[in-house]
């Protein structure tokens, strides 16, 4: 008897604001205390863990990365980061420059500020062990001081590489299997108050920016991987090769099952195969360009929907910071929005339900996200392979 196929997050995300929206219209003010009370709750917990957050995932990955030397790294590292960088800087240029006549400005506040006033029927406080500030400076010392250490039996190390799957277990088995539930219990008090219905339609707008921007980043990279690539400088016949990458993470939502067929497309590009195969599962970790796009790109349209204050000064750190978390996302469905919470709430002052409603609008278009990672991959082992080819020798001496 074959086991029962979970549904997809995605499915059960947009289900939950359908079913939210659907059901404001109706229910009566028990049910929607319920479901308040029940976010309240889950709010409080989601702040607890993100601190946890960044020191389970920051911690390992800055001492990992340490460990393994050598200028292809050090390259690979530097332009996956630039292109991060430069992913998210493009988004909030373009984004600043529409959104605020596409969107209705404080759309969100005044649902929230029109709700009619339901508490939850208890709450229970659950402060966080350390602020975002501290997890992520503290994170960034004890990885570096990891990386410090030569000792074969490095403890502390493994200690923390367990505390990571603990983490990590948190997310896949906790907080995502109850997102849906959260996000219905919003999309519920929003479609309460009569205002979820001018939501939905920008976020229909932000979605449809974001997509385009995905492709318009990509043609960017593959015209800069036409450049420096040794045979085809084409960059539309660079990303037809790259098309099989595109589509199997569109369907797997995941970077790392596509490392084969990613790997393969690289190659038939004319990538050495021993380049090839050190910067594809590499870039599959640290490559995050298409995260950043739709995390700037979407916060910036809940700012101004909320009516937040924002600047470019306030944004380019940001970015720089997400540039660097995103490194150690975990690889759960929405695992660069979970490593990118922290961030949001110190740096732009997010609330847990900004937080909530950004996973929504992330969620939502996932697949998309992972599909312009992967292929933006093939674009960073065009370049890396321009000035490596001929002084790699083989895929273990690139991994020694």
């Amino acid at each position: 008897m074959s086991a029962i196929k979970k549904p997809n997050l995605l499915i059960l995300i947009i289900s939950a604001i359908v079913a939210g929206i659907l059901c404001g219209w109706w229910v009566n003010d028990t049910v929607t205390r319920i479901f308040v009370t029940f976010n309240s709750l889950f709010s409080n917990f989601l702040g607890f863990c993100i601190p946890l957050i960044i020191i389970g995932f920051v911690t390992p990955a800055i001492a990992d990365l340490g460990l393994k030397a050598g200028k292809m790294l050090i390259t690979t590292v530097a332009l996956a980061y630039g292109v991060t960088i430069g992913a998210g800087l493009l988004s909030y240029f373009v984004s600043d420059s529409f959104f605020p006549s596409m969107l209705e400005v404080e759309a969100i506040d005044s649902a929230i500020e029109e709700a009619p006033v339901l508490p939850p029927y208890f709450n229970i406080e659950m402060p966080p062990l350390l602020d975002i500030m501290s997890a992520l400076l503290l994170s960034f010392l004890i990885g570096i001081g990891l990386n410090q250490i030569k000792s074969e039996e490095n403890t502390i190390k493994r200690g923390f590489m367990e505390f990571r799957e603990i983490v990590s277990w948190i997310i896949s088995k906790i907080i995502v299997p109850l997102l849906p539930v959260y996000i219905f219990g919003i999309f519920l008090k929003m479609s309460y108050s009569g205002e979820a219905n001018s939501v939905m339609i920008d976020f229909s707008k932000v979605i449809f920016v974001i997509f385009v921007l995905h492709l318009v980043w990509l043609f960017i990279l593959y015209l800069a991987g036409s450049f420096f690539s040794r045979n085809e400088k084409n960059p539309l016949k660079l990303l037809w090769t790259m098309l099989p990458a595109y589509f199997t993470a569109l369907g797997t939502s995941s970077s790392a099952a596509t490392i084969p067929v990613t790997l393969r497309q690289t190659i038939k590009m004319g990538v050495d195969e021993d380049i090839a195969g050190f910067t594809i599962p590499l870039c599959a970790t640290i490559n995050l360009s298409g995260s950043a796009l739709k995390i700037v790109a979407c916060a910036l349209a809940l700012m101004i929907m909320k009516g937040m204050p924002y600047d470019f000064g306030m944004f380019a750190y940001f970015v720089a910071m997400m540039g660097v978390a995103l490194v150690a996302a975990p690889g759960v469905p929405g695992g660069s929005i979970m490593a990118a919470l922290g961030l949001l709430t110190s740096i732009l002052g997010f609330t847990e339900g900004d937080c909530a409603l950004m996973i929504a609008l992330y969620i939502a278009m996932d697949s998309f996200g992972t599909a312009c990672n992967v292929t933006g991959d093939g674009a960073i082992s065009l370049v890396v392979d321009r000035f490596f080819s001929k002084n790699t020798t083989s895929l273990q001496t690139a991994f020694n």
